[in-house]
């Protein structure tokens, strides 16, 4: 389902999405229709503008996660800095996509997300963290956390923050699906966090994305 209160953006995500293999737009809506409309079609992913005019895209994302059955929430923004994001990951959102996502990427996401998987641009996320930044103790509190974890699973972190399903990860690296899920467990345990989202944010907070790029390419 898309939600956003420009039409010419509802119908244009709902053209490309609906187009694609294995894909069913089941409704669009605006902002004031949202919820209502996701509690009567029963959507697996929802795409969501964080600002609208009507009713605060966080606002719609807080009334979704309390119901029942609540469905994965991306959020969609124009701006790779949109200082929204960050509160909307931390509420729950399980990623965010540009709205000027290529067409022939939109489909893929949509598929991450309903696998469980997590979409964070790293371009987008670097320049979210940078004009959000930490204070100095917290990113050496969270460097410090991540160097709790085991090298398997700082390997799977990675690979969360990658936006891989549990499925891909273990096809990634050779483990079973269950294992996956065991270290993921582990990990949000150790990092203190509640999501994958969290986790992946934290590990890129902590510098663990550009020390695993960089040892890639040694």
């Amino acid at each position: 389902m898309v939600v956003d209160d420009e039409a010419l953006v509802r119908s244009g995500f709902g053209l490309i999405l609906g187009a694609s293999e294995g894909i069913e737009v089941v409704a669009t809506a605006s902002g004031g229709d949202a919820v209502e409309t996701v509690r009567r079609e029963r959507p697996d992913v929802v795409l969501l503008d964080i600002r609208m005019p009507d009713v605060d895209g966080l606002t719609v994302l807080r009334e979704l996660r309390t119901g029942p059955e609540a469905p994965v929430v991306a959020m969609l923004t124009t701006f790779d800095a949109d200082e929204y994001i960050l509160t909307a990951l931390h509420s729950g959102a399980a990623g965010f996509l540009l709205k000027d996502t290529e067409p022939e990427q939109l489909a893929h996401l949509v598929r991450t997300l309903a696998a469980g998987g997590v979409v964070l641009s790293p371009k987008a996320s670097r320049s979210l963290l940078h004009s959000h930044p930490g204070t100095e103790a917290a990113v050496d509190e969270d460097a410090a956390r991540v160097r709790l974890l085991t090298a398997r699973e700082r390997d799977v972190l990675v690979l969360v923050a990658e936006g891989l399903s549990n499925a891909d990860i273990g096809a990634r690296i050779h483990l079973g699906a269950g294992t996956v899920k065991d270290h993921v467990s582990a990990i949000l345990a150790k990092l203190r966090v509640s999501s994958r989202v969290q986790a992946a944010l934290l590990a890129q907070r902590a510098g663990l994305l550009e020390e695993h790029a960089r040892e890639a390419g040694r």
